[in-house]
């Protein structure tokens, strides 16, 4: 018996440490969509008030503010200057439908566990009610895509759309699971 004891021991400790492992190791599915999504391509426009601009989130000059629709102000709408391709050999930034994120998306300051849980929430995350349509909006919306050619000086995103898409897939099969602690 004394030889048989430490040899369950040893066996329940490694069971217990393998089904604990498993769902500690989901939520870093997270990690390659964090970031992306709290790169400045993305920061930059999911703000409160004035967007940011360049990969140091500097605040946008001219100075400009999000307005009732996110679209600016009545006087100075994003369309003034952002038109539907980059111009001014990328310098200004373009896709059609150019504005901030709503309100209810907004990431600036937030954690990446604050992020995870709001992209899941159809409430906070533009009415996505499902981890398919949080994809699809990732996979073809303009302003999601111009991130990969921003233009100018501006540094895309840490991956590629292509492995950004397959880590959102990958989170999304596991059960769209969040880190914890940030």
């Amino acid at each position: 018996m004394r030889i048989l004891l430490p040899f369950v021991v040893l066996v329940a400790v490694a069971a217990c440490s393998r089904s604990e492992a498993a769902p500690a190791a989901a939520p870093v599915l997270f990690d390659p969509i964090a970031s992306v999504v709290m790169h400045p391509r993305c920061i930059n426009c999911h703000q409160d008030q004035s967007p940011r601009q360049t990969d140091l989130k500097i605040l946008h000059q001219p100075l400009v503010v999000r307005g009732k629709d996110g679209h600016g102000a009545p006087t100075q709408q994003c369309q003034t200057c952002h038109q539907a391709t980059n111009t001014a050999d990328g310098f200004v930034p373009g896709v059609t439908t150019w504005h901030l994120a709503p309100l209810s998306m907004l990431w600036e300051g937030r954690t990446r566990e604050q992020i995870c849980e709001q992209m899941k929430d159809p409430e906070r995350n533009g009415g996505r009610h499902s981890g398919e349509d949080v994809i699809e909006h990732m996979k073809a919306d303009p302003l999601v895509l111009w991130a990969w050619t921003p233009g100018a000086d501006r540094a895309p995103p840490p991956l590629s759309h292509e492995k950004f898409v397959q880590a959102l897939e990958a989170w999304v099969s596991a059960g769209m699971p969040c880190p914890h602690g940030g």
